[in-house]
């Protein structure tokens, strides 16, 4: 294994529970020195003595709600100004599941601050840097739901589908170059964030739930194997592979400058 300080320093938002606090182990495993970031100081602080005691490596907690401007703009800052980064996973995500007429502002407004605007500002910091050193490795957590709405999922799929479709054009951006940028769909994964949107996770089927760690490690497997896009709980690769096609073929068939024949008058 390498030591953490060749790996640098990785960075984990929503590391305080769930897939964020998996990954967090899985990176310490590795060797990488972590900066953690959340909103529950006492998790973050558990977790980090666990780290530091069990893989030797330094680990340094940023107690912030990614949701309030000020909080993202001081991590966001921090990023920007550290060249150590070179590993950023950008895990912490919202949810409430309720038809949108029935989700308050405020919520709605949450999940977009969350899910999309601290994805997308954070994505900026430490993207630079990167391309400055033509090295780096940036993940987005996404959702199958990005590709997918419920009744009760329009303003989350909406978030979601912001993360599937602005990663993929960052992968476009760094073509070429050194610096991996992956995207990760889970389904339903047992973390925090089913209860915290108000759908119990024994409401759901129990075998479609998979456990954080499996979601992690099959992260992680898709990453060394070079996935561009991970879908940790899709068996048919076929899928993955239609799906995509399809997007390439709707977009290229749209390219015509003329109205489809259905739409013109006889």
């Amino acid at each position: 294994m390498k030591t953490n300080n060749e790996l640098g320093t990785a960075v984990v938002t929503g590391a305080s529970s769930g897939l964020g606090k998996v990954f967090a182990q899985r990176l310490a495993e590795r060797g990488y020195n972590l900066k953690l970031v959340a909103r529950r100081e006492d998790k973050l602080n558990e977790l980090a003595d666990v780290l530091r005691a069990k893989y030797g490596v330094t680990v340094t907690n940023y107690v912030a709600d990614l949701s309030n401007a000020t909080d993202l703009e001081k991590v966001a800052t921090d990023i920007q100004n550290d060249s150590n980064i070179t590993f950023f996973i950008n895990n912490a995500g919202t949810s409430t599941l309720a038809p949108s007429t029935k989700t308050s502002i405020a919520k709605q407004k949450e999940m977009v601050d969350v899910n999309i605007t601290a994805l997308m500002l954070l994505s900026n910091a430490v993207l630079p840097g990167f391309i400055e050193r033509n090295q780096g490795t940036l993940i987005n957590i996404g959702s199958v739901l990005g590709a997918y709405t419920l009744p009760m999922s329009s303003i989350y799929s909406g978030t979601k589908g912001f993360v599937v479709q602005y990663t993929r054009g960052l992968q476009e951006e760094v073509k070429g170059t050194n610096i991996k940028v992956q995207l990760v769909n889970p389904s339903i994964t047992a973390t925090e964030i089913w209860e915290v949107g108000g759908v119990p996770l024994s409401a759901l089927d129990q075998a479609a739930i998979m456990t954080t760690e499996d979601c992690v490690d099959a992260a992680f497997a898709g990453l060394d194997a070079g996935e561009l896009a991970t879908f940790p709980s899709v068996h048919n690769q076929e899928l993955i592979d239609a799906y995509e096609n399809a997007r390439i073929q709707l977009f290229t068939g749209s390219q015509t400058g003329k109205p489809a024949e259905r739409y013109l008058q006889n």
